[in-house]
């Protein structure tokens, strides 16, 4: 049953029957008695018909009188006149009036009967009854007052009123200065309870395979083998001469190759952004089962691809624009916009795989990856889908990304000391370090994932996305986004804050941006001695819109292996940081009972996802 809130709240059904009855009665009553006032007093021999048609015999005496006091009486004629005029506008806007009330009474009478004849307790014979009353009440205005012209138009007005009285569902609308909700009783509430289908169990998702090229190695178990082992892909750039940059160091990929996942001729094309993506999102599917037979054998309606990235093909796209400034636009490579556009290597990896499913990209800079992976398991979790292939790609390491964001003044200016310039919450960290790369994961529906016997590394538990609304750059002060968000995603996976005994922090290795993040990490999680909390990106720097990926990969691992890989780097830990929280410099064993990643972006985009183990 839907109330109305406040002093005095009652039901709206409790409009009844005999309430209709009386109301429209004594509507009827008192336009009745109005107009008989009104006929009295037009008809009344000291005042004049104001209608041509209505005349009565006393009215021509009144004339001749008139005029006799005109030539005997003359000083009581003006005062004649005056009364006389008085009584004829008094009359004429005593008239209007009351057939102005007659009208609004009408369509008051109408609508009431229209609103009744939504009640659940009037049956169809009653129902029809007072609509038809109503209805005929309009009937009485074709009279000699008011020409049938009129009498139609307000019958037509009415009745064009009953659909928006006549709806099927209950309406509600708030009110900001009162906080109560008003609501018309459209629809009996029995009606409403009886077709609520009942909620379904909701649909588990499962980590199932998984995918990385990264600085420190393109396979998982590789690349977590040298994080574990406090291994640093940061070195000097190679890829072009970046002698006159500020910055000349980065997590570059220094080999890399596409035999055997991409074709030869698309791997001349393409941006290195969806190479890395492709390769990666292949690897994933190996590495979860799903060979040419299990392939077959999937409905490729229910497979989609969900892969971002934050930078897009900025190598396509910077090569035009070269070619431009050389030569003219038909030199242009005719892939120059489909190569260099943030969603097509989902595009191309559904197309090479022909899944059906959904099939986009999602781009919120550093937090890209994040954002796709909860998107893909709501994805499983509504139903769309049984298999998602998820996660993030970037490779910015160019000319103009890197100047770009040294013109930001955010990236590390350690060049004499590549290995130890990324070091989260070290008091002499002085920026980020760029990085590139992807990372892939598949996920699955848990029953799709049993049937086919695939090999589960975790369960994925949920999510949320928050916006800090403050600043292009710049973290929130108070940290409000960041901590609206770990709550939201706590509350979504169903879990306690005591439950989770793991971080993989987003922690760049900036002044403010890793202090903000600890501090909203003690507000939600308090002085909690089990947690454990480190940085993929003292090791591989920020792989911008691919780190969310790699690191849930880097997070999945560790539920995996029960070991935590180290923060490298961390020599002297800011004052506003407690170390005992923060994985020292060698690696730890850990028994994670739920694990949250963290991953933040320019714009001030906040995501936290949640994995732990499958039981």
């Amino acid at each position: 049953m839907v109330t109305l809130e406040g002093k005095g709240e009652r039901s709206v059904r409790e409009i009844t029957e005999k309430q209709c009855y009386l109301e429209l009665l004594l509507c009827i009553f008192i336009s009745i008695l109005s107009f008989s006032i009104v006929t009295i007093l037009l008809h009344s021999p000291t005042s004049p018909s104001i209608f041509p048609h209505i005349t009565h015999p006393i009215h021509h005496h009144l004339f001749i009188l008139n005029y006799y006091y005109y030539y005997h009486y003359y000083h009581y004629y003006i005062y004649m006149l005056l009364l006389h005029s008085l009584f004829t506008t008094f009359s004429s806007l005593f008239f209007l009036i009351i057939m102005s009330s007659l009208f609004c009474t009408c369509i008051v009478a109408a609508c009431m009967s229209i609103t009744c004849d939504s009640d659940h307790s009037f049956s169809s014979k009653r129902r029809s009854r007072v609509t038809n009353f109503a209805s005929n009440a309009t009937s009485q205005f074709n009279t000699p007052f008011i020409s049938s012209l009129y009498g139609s138009t307000i019958h037509a007005l009415i009745t064009s009123l009953q659909p928006n009285f006549n709806h099927k569902q209950r309406r509600l609308s708030s009110h900001s200065h009162s906080g109560k909700a008003t609501a018309l009783p459209l629809q009996p509430a029995q009606e409403v309870t009886s077709t609520k289908k009942p909620r379904a169990k909701q649909r588990r998702v499962v980590v199932t395979g998984l995918g990385v090229v990264t600085p420190l190695g393109h396979d998982p178990d590789v690349f977590y083998n040298n994080l574990l082992n406090g291994v640093s892909g940061i070195s000097e750039i190679e890829a072009f001469d970046c002698a006159d940059f500020p910055t000349r160091i980065a997590g570059e990929i220094k080999s890399f190759s596409t035999e055997g996942w991409v074709a030869p001729k698309l791997s001349k094309r393409m941006d290195k952004f969806m190479l890395y993506m492709l390769t990666a999102g292949k690897k994933a599917l190996v590495d979860g089962g799903i060979t040419k037979d299990v392939m077959d054998e999937l409905n490729k309606e229910k497979c989609g691809v969900l892969i971002g990235s934050g930078m897009g093909g900025m190598k396509v796209f910077s090569d035009a624009i070269e070619v431009l400034q050389i030569s003219s636009y038909k030199k242009l490579n005719p892939f120059s916009v489909p190569f260099a556009i943030t969603n097509m290597g989902s595009a191309m990896l559904a197309i090479d795989l022909g899944w059906m499913g959904p099939n986009y990209s999602i781009s919120t800079a550093c937090a890209t990856s994040n954002f796709c992976i909860l998107s893909a398991a709501n994805h499983i979790i509504r139903g769309d889908v049984d298999v998602m292939l998820c996660g993030g790609s970037d490779a910015a390491i160019l000319p103009i990304g890197l100047g770009g964001f040294v013109a930001c003044s955010t990236l590390s200016k350690r060049n004499t000391d590549p290995a130890k310039a990324s070091r989260p919450w070290d008091i002499d960290r002085d920026g980020f370090v760029m990085g590139e790369g992807a990372g892939v994961l598949l996920l699955e529906e848990l029953e799709h994932a049993k049937k086919r016997g695939a090999n589960i590394y975790a369960e994925f538990l949920g999510g949320s996305f928050t916006s800090d609304a403050y600043h292009v750059t710049e973290p929130c002060p108070d940290g409000a986004g960041v901590i609206l968000c770990i709550e939201k995603a706590l509350a979504e996976s169903g879990i306690s804050k005591e439950d989770v005994n793991y971080i993989n922090a987003h922690a760049t290795s900036t002044p403010a941006g890793d202090l903000k993040e600890y501090q909203a990490l003690i507000h939600c999680f308090g002085q909690n001695p089990e947690i454990r909390v480190n940085s993929t990106k003292s090791m591989i720097g920020h792989l911008l819109g691919a780190a969310g990926a790699v690191e849930a990969v880097a997070t999945i691992q560790a539920i995996k292996t029960g070991w935590v890989h180290p923060n490298i780097n961390l020599e002297n830990p800011d004052k506003g940081v407690d170390a005992k929280v923060l994985v020292g410099p060698t690696k730890e064993r850990l028994d994670i009972k739920v694990a949250l990643s963290n991953s933040f972006g320019f714009g001030g985009h906040n995501s936290s996802i949640i994995f732990a183990p499958y039981k």
